[in-house]
This record gives C-alpha cells, structure tokens and sequence, in this order.
C-alpha cells in the first residue's frame, strides 16, 4: 500500500496550511475559510437603514451602525444617504445591493479645521474575544471593502484602538480611476501596545475620511502601528475631491475578519442584521400599543419597551420631531384617556443589562395610582446606545 507522509499541506504562496497532522495520532486539522460570525463589522452590505436614508445632518442619520460626520467645508451641505446598486455597479455580481453615500452639494472651502469622516464604532468585548491575538505582530485582521469616488485622489482610512493608550493604524487606498467601484485589501498585525478591554465600550474604531484639514494632520508615517494623536492622523490631504464640485464618495462590502486573507463577504440576512443594530439603536412607531400603570399620585404612567435583543448600555431617548407638536402618548384608562406630550424619561432602575426590557416614565398624565392602563404612541420614539 502507498502512503504519503507530510506534516501539512500548504498553497504555494500561502502563510497558512491548509491542513495540518498530527505526528503522533494522524490526526488532521483544516483551516476552514469563510466561518460564520467572521465579520466583525455590523451592516457591512449598508442594508439597513432603521432612522431613514437621507440627511443631511452629522452623525447617525441614515445607514445603521455608520456615523457620517462633517463640519467647516464652507456653505456646502454635505447628504448622507443609502443608495441602491444597479445591475452595472460592479458590487452587485457579488450579492451586494446598497451602497453609503457622502455626497457634497457643491464645491467645497478647504479649511484647516474641516473634516468629513464616516466611521463605525466595534465594542472591545468583541474585538478582545474575536480570537485576533492582537499583541502580536505575526497575528493579523484583514478589512475588505468596495469604493467609488467622483474625482479619484489618495484617501485614508485608520484602524484605531482606544483602550490604554490609544494606537491607530492609517493606510491609503485609492480607486482605479474616476467613477470606478475598486475592491480594497488590507492585512493588518497586531502589536505590542494593542489594548481592547473586557467590556461593552468603545474599543475599535474604523475611520474613512474623505477629507481632513490640516489641523488633524501632519506627519504620520502610515501602515504601522503608532500612539494615536488628533492633530497628525493622517499625513496631509489633496483637496482634489474636497475642491471639484459635486462630489461623492461611495462604500459598501465592508468586512473586518481575523486572519491574513481576506475571504467572500459575509452575507447575512437583513433579519440578521437588523437584530445586530437593535443592540445599539431600536425605535418604536406611531401606533405601538403597550401596557402600564398609574403612578406618583396619578401624574406619570409608567410602563417598559420589550425589546428584540438587550440594548448595548443604557439609552437615550429619542422622540421624533413631531413629539413637541402634537400627542406623543395616549393613555387609556377605565374611566376615560390622558395625552401627554411629555418626554418620556428612564425609570429608577430602568435600564438592566443584558434584559430585554427598559423600564419607563412619562409624566403630564391624569392616570389613577396604581391603575392599570393601555397606551399607544401618536408618533415615533427611539432608544439609542450608540457607541
């Protein structure tokens, strides 16, 4: 009989074998690509878009998990918005059908304290458990992404750690041309002064930036790991696309997984998803009909939200614009209703962790102490935990 005896059996231009023996038991170990729950980022195909898919506003506005954020670039508005792909969009062949898009209303004023940046923000507890031995520099993370840019010039993006003594990692990366979708690929490895808590607060943080004034940079050398600092984040930027009018800068496809390869996306359902983002963001429409209690002398209605999955920290919340100007919550009592257009307010002891329930207040009522009582929203209330 033949046999052949090997320790391992590696690809010609791989770091890793793809399958391993054991010497002693013949025993064989593969190193499977493409694992479930690899992605570290949350809604890296830009699916889901709970708060809506326009604004023109800086922050969480639009694509769930990812915070757009701009400021001194001159009397421009700079738009936030989920887009669709089309058959044409290269992306689309590879499953991806939504895309995040900063776009500029005109050209913009390049001043020294501008910036546009689009980041999201990963728990430590994650980062620290995701199996990346992140305090040595023979252990990697690979990030993967598909851009597009209306005037092609050098960008940036900065992986940046923010426990201890807050590290970052910036690369460059450009299109292959103007109004071209290019895949980009970075390995990234670990070092030394690396730090992710054990804990639901902000640990990683992945920065695209469009465009920064020199205030926040300088001299930074790029593809190495180095304490992070607010004025020298990058080294100095163009102002090609900041300065050519209309611009836009297009994302999607984004992934973040552990290993030096960068394997097929993870595409997950928009159930999977959504349930994900709940953790950091959850509103509840007009229409919701719940259940609660008088209290305080009758003057509050007190009742909980349940929720899909625990909420990341305790929130804040958010009613919507129309709260102010109309009934926000109707209460439903035995002898008749109350409206209040009260801001609701946590409860003592409102927020547990790791329940799927927060406890609430919301005073103006004329309810009964004790009295049981139904309610429904007249409009929109949100629970934030964002990072």
């Amino acid at each position: 009989m033949s046999e052949i005896k090997v320790n391992s059996i590696k690809g010609v231009s791989a770091s890793v074998a793809a399958l391993s023996i054991n010497n002693t038991d013949g025993t064989c170990t593969a190193n499977i690509t493409n694992k479930p729950n690899r992605n570290l980022i949350i809604n890296g195909a830009m699916q889901v878009a709970q708060r809506g898919t326009s604004s023109t506003s800086s922050g969480y506005y639009t694509v769930d998990r990812f915070r757009t954020t701009h400021g001194n670039i001159g009397s421009i508005n700079l738009t936030q918005s989920q887009q669709q792909l089309t058959s044409s969009d290269t992306p689309y062949s590879n499953g991806f059908r939504y895309f995040l898009r900063s776009a500029l209303s005109g050209a913009g004023t390049v001043n020294t304290n501008g910036y546009i940046g689009i980041s999201q923000r990963l728990e430590a507890q994650d980062v620290a458990q995701s199996g990346w031995n992140y305090t040595s520099s023979s252990s990697n993370i690979t990030l993967q992404f598909w851009f597009r840019c209306s005037t092609n010039q050098t960008f940036y993006v900065s992986v940046r750690a923010k426990d201890g003594t807050s590290q970052n990692y910036p690369f460059a990366f450009t299109a292959s041309g103007n109004n071209t979708w290019t895949k980009i690929t970075k390995t990234i490895p670990g070092a030394a002064n690396v730090q992710f808590d054990l804990n639901n607060e902000l640990g990683l943080q992945v920065d695209f930036t469009p465009w920064y004034g020199t205030q926040y940079t300088g001299s930074k050398a790029l593809n190495q790991w180095s304490a992070y600092s607010g004025s020298a984040e990058y080294p100095d930027y163009a102002s090609t696309w900041l300065t050519a009018g209309a611009s836009t800068f297009d994302i999607t496809g984004l992934q973040l997984e552990v290993g030096s390869v960068a394997t097929d996306f993870e595409h997950r359902s928009f159930g999977q998803e959504l349930a994900l983002c709940q953790r950091y963001y959850i509103s509840f429409p007009a229409g919701y009909i719940g259940g609660g209690r008088g209290g305080s002398g009758g003057s509050i209605l007190l009742y909980n939200y349940y929720l899909p999955t625990p909420l990341r920290g305790s929130p804040t919340l958010e009613p919507s614009s129309a709260w102010s100007s109309s009934n926000g919550i109707r209460a439903y009592k035995y002898n008749g209703q109350s409206d209040s257009t009260n801001t609701p307010t946590l409860g003592s002891g409102g927020y547990i962790a790791n329940t799927t329930f927060v406890y609430i207040q919301m005073g103006g009522h004329s309810i009964d102490d004790d009295r049981v009582a139904s309610f429904t929203h007249n409009n929109t209330l949100a629970l934030n935990a964002e990072l």
